[in-house]
């Protein structure tokens, strides 16, 4: 496995599972850190079994990796250890030892109990930056309880600023239509933790960080939460609409739909310009963005009608050559063949064991001095174990006494 990236000198230990720790794990991994994911043996990542739908094989037979479990784990290498054995706990603080990060997203004192919390493996190496991503945090009257993306969604806030109003067709509270606060919590953990990592560069320390994904949901309300702290007001859903800044909505064109995403007072000119309108730029009611805000029901009467009778690339191109921000409402199949996704190289086909390949939507970052490369499919469960244990110490003899007790 050879790596690629700036991060070729940092081994992270990862055992989390499902979404938010493995998504910080495979962030790491495609920046080049060695990443090692500790699985439960014979059952591994619970995502491993969340499908269907799983990946085929190349003879269009179904293999027994899921789709959610490829999502997050590209890059790394799968070792089976069962924790709850003292020969387990052992094999991992002896993984601990030489590893730079550690990532877990067990409930609230379990690594504790098995002696695998932050203290048991500074103990091991006091250098070692420990990542805890839990759902509510190690303290406060939720900590103990269970988490999932759907309720964090709904208890910080978003689902009530997320669907079209109330008496609307369709009206009601909404989740984003992926695990985003995951998702998130992950991307905090990996900011948390190269964070620490730049820090322990130049002091030497270690760190232990505790990371609640219902504290990210609460930092991510953003101008929303702003919004109420300085108005008072309880924010509202307003479907497509945007709280501050107008026009922005979904508009039906004769073929399809499409965004526009006006900014500021000069892109509101340019899109009078582009729709033939200009009288509605220098009408006082929409001369200025909060003028717009105030007046939007009569705007939007307007705009619907404007835009209602071009077609979508019609619209789009116009809006477009004006320097207007716009585009159309993709389903996912129409953003992996858009153009400019293409070219941006994306999506990635890696080699894999099973299935000959394996698709990947790969990291945004692209790094001129020290670029990414992404070579290693989502591993097969178990399939670095006695290689990686090998790097620790364990003979031949000792593994195959492991395996045959259970231990991995």
């Amino acid at each position: 496995m050879k790596q690629h990236g700036p991060l070729t000198h940092v081994k992270v230990l990862d055992l989390s599972r499902v979404l938010a720790g493995p998504w910080a794990g495979q962030v790491l991994a495609d920046l080049g850190a060695t990443v090692i994911k500790v699985e439960r043996p014979g059952v591994g990542d619970d995502t491993r079994v969340w499908g269907p739908p799983f990946l085929k094989a190349e003879n269009g037979e179904q293999t027994k990796e899921a789709c959610y479990f490829l999502a997050a784990n590209r890059g790394k290498q799968s070792v089976t250890i069962d924790i709850s054995t003292t020969e387990g706990q052992e094999l991992v603080r002896k993984l601990a030892a030489q590893a730079d990060i550690v990532l877990e997203n067990y409930k609230v004192g379990t690594l504790i109990r098995y002696g695998l919390g932050y203290e048991d493996l500074k103990a091991v190496n006091p250098a070692i930056i420990y990542c805890s991503v839990t759902g509510f945090g190690q303290d406060g009257p939720l900590a103990e309880l269970p988490a999932y993306d759907f309720m964090i969604q709904a208890m910080g806030g978003l689902m009530s600023v997320t669907g079209e109003r109330d008496g609307q067709p369709g009206g009601g509270p909404q989740k984003v239509g992926m695990p985003i606060m995951d998702l998130m919590t992950g991307m905090w953990a990996a900011v948390g933790v190269l964070a620490a990592l730049a820090r322990r560069n130049e002091t030497g320390e270690g760190e232990y960080i505790d990371l609640a994904m219902l504290d990210v949901m609460v930092a991510t309300i953003a101008n929303q939460g702003m919004n109420y702290l300085v108005s008072g007001k309880t924010p509202q859903r307003m479907g497509n609409k945007h709280p501050n800044i107008q026009p922005q909505d979904v508009f039906q064109c004769t073929d399809g739909q499409m965004v526009l995403a006006v900014g500021n007072d000069g892109q509101f000119a340019s899109f009078c310009q582009a729709m033939n309108r200009p009288d509605l730029a220098s009408d006082p009611r929409f001369t200025t963005n909060s003028s717009r805000v105030v007046n939007l029901t009569a705007l939007m009467e307007i705009l619907v009608q404007e835009i209602g009778q071009r077609s979508r690339a019609a619209c789009i191109d116009a809006l477009r050559l004006h320097g207007v921000p716009c585009g159309p409402i993709n389903t996912i199949p129409e953003v992996l063949a858009d153009p400019q996704i293409i070219h941006r190289e994306m999506l990635r086909y890696l080699p894999h064991p099973t299935a000959g390949k394996v698709p990947q939507i790969v990291s945004p970052l692209k790094l001129k001095q020290n670029p990414l490369a992404f070579n290693d499919a989502p591993p097969l469960l178990g399939a670095d174990t006695q290689a990686v244990l090998k790097e620790i110490g364990v003979t031949p003899e000792q593994y195959a006494a492991l395996l045959a007790r259970g231990v991995l």
